[in-house]
């Protein structure tokens, strides 16, 4: 009998994760290393957060909580979905988890039975698909062509959908590529949903607050209240706040929903840090001026990346509408080989010889499920940027 799970043999390790401890222990070994592949903002958590953090250690709110959150900070979470997306949720309706990553394990924990489909846009956030083959379902991926923006279209969508399609997971900003789809776009997608009842949405909203040159983030729910009753609404504060260690994830859905992945939550890590439940209601309910602020650094590098990328040999660079990453083609790079004498078929080549030769660390694309591609994040300082960009463009100029 074999000892380990032979679910677990369906699930590969995140590959983001991989890049980024790989960058660190090279780094670590003097190695000069500049790292864009975590999806982590520079910037650091607020000093308002990281007050009320300490203000509730000296309080002694160190103890178990409820096992979905705090009552504050549940309402700080209806408050926020109410004031910023139009979506009215009680406290019953919300779920608060070490992460958001956390709240989609739960969701699909909880609602897969084996042969169960889940609609995953591609490229994809690298977890998507094997946390649905950790809850027994099967992911169908549905590739969002360069072509049109990295999004899927209304007819992809419809021909994806069957009887047993149980989820459809959306996106917006994207990880990995920062694509946007706007109202127009969005309700054509929820148009096709209306026409299918049995399929609930996960819409991974993390980049809301991260869009530039003039995008209007909507969320699904918003656009078609029509799917409000079948539709996870997924949030958090790792992103836009530059909380990623506190981790704190939260979500609101139908409280059907919501109480069985209270049940999942309980019987794994139970409440999230009561430290970070109650930063973030002080992120939630506190000023939100520097959101604006940040973002408009954050679109000043992505203009800066574009148009260093563009300028490289071989690579082409489409220019996103949010979130904190490009996703260039090295579609012209492959059948190469590289001055340290890799040869470049793949982009997962590319990445590896890229790291080697040159020291910067990136992600293939073929992670996210759409090559010849690599992901940058430009959460980083403008001189590692530029320094990266430096290193990448001396790479693709000794590609013979």
């Amino acid at each position: 009998m074999p000892f380990l799970s032979q679910t677990l043999s369906r699930v590969k390790p995140s590959p983001t994760v991989a890049v980024t401890q790989l960058a660190r222990e090279l780094a670590a070994a003097g190695r000069d290393i500049i790292g864009l592949g975590a999806g982590e903002p520079d910037f650091d958590t607020p000093d308002n957060i990281k007050a009320a953090a300490i203000a509730a250690i000296e309080a002694g709110k160190t103890k178990y909580t409820a096992p979905d959150g705090i009552p504050e900070l549940k309402q700080a979470v209806c408050d926020k979905f109410a004031r910023e997306n139009g979506l009215t949720y009680t406290p019953a309706q919300i779920s608060v988890s070490t992460g958001g990553k956390q709240v989609l394990y739960n969701a699909l924990m909880a609602t897969l039975n084996p042969g169960d489909e889940v609609i995953i846009p591609a490229p994809y956030w690298v977890s998507y698909p094997d946390m649905v083959r950790l809850g027994g379902g099967e992911p169908v991926i549905v590739e969002g062509a360069e072509a049109e923006g990295f999004r899927i279209t209304p007819e992809q969508l419809e021909a994806a959908i069957t009887p047993r399609t149980k989820w459809f997971i959306f996106n917006s900003p994207s990880n990995p590529t920062g694509a946007g789809y706007d109202r127009a776009a969005l309700k054509a997608l929820t148009d096709v949903l209306m026409r299918h009842p049995h399929v609930w949405v996960m819409s991974d909203d993390m980049y809301e607050h991260l869009a530039y040159d003039g995008f209007a983030f909507v969320s699904p729910a918003q656009v078609e209240p029509g799917l409000y009753d079948r539709t996870l609404t997924v949030n958090g504060v790792s992103k836009a706040y530059a909380m990623t260690g506190w981790r704190i994830g939260y979500a609101g859905g139908p409280e059907e929903l919501i109480g069985a992945m209270r049940k999942v939550q309980g019987q794994s890590t139970t409440n999230p840090c009561s430290i970070s439940q109650w930063a973030a209601v002080e992120a939630l309910n506190g000023p939100q001026d520097f959101l604006a602020e940040r973002a408009a650094v954050f679109a000043k590098r992505r203009d800066m990346v574009v148009a260093r990328l563009n300028a490289c040999a071989g690579i082409t660079c489409a220019t996103p509408e949010g979130a904190f990453y490009v996703y260039p083609s090295v579609a012209d790079c492959l059948g190469k080989t590289s001055k340290g004498g890799r040869r470049i078929d793949t982009d997962e080549d590319f990445c590896t010889a890229l790291l080697e030769e040159e020291g910067v660390a990136v992600v293939f694309g073929a992670a996210f499920g759409l090559s010849p591609h690599f992901r940058v994040s430009y959460a980083a300082s403008d001189a590692q940027l530029a320094g990266a960009c430096d290193r990448i463009e001396r790479f693709c100029a000794g590609l013979t």
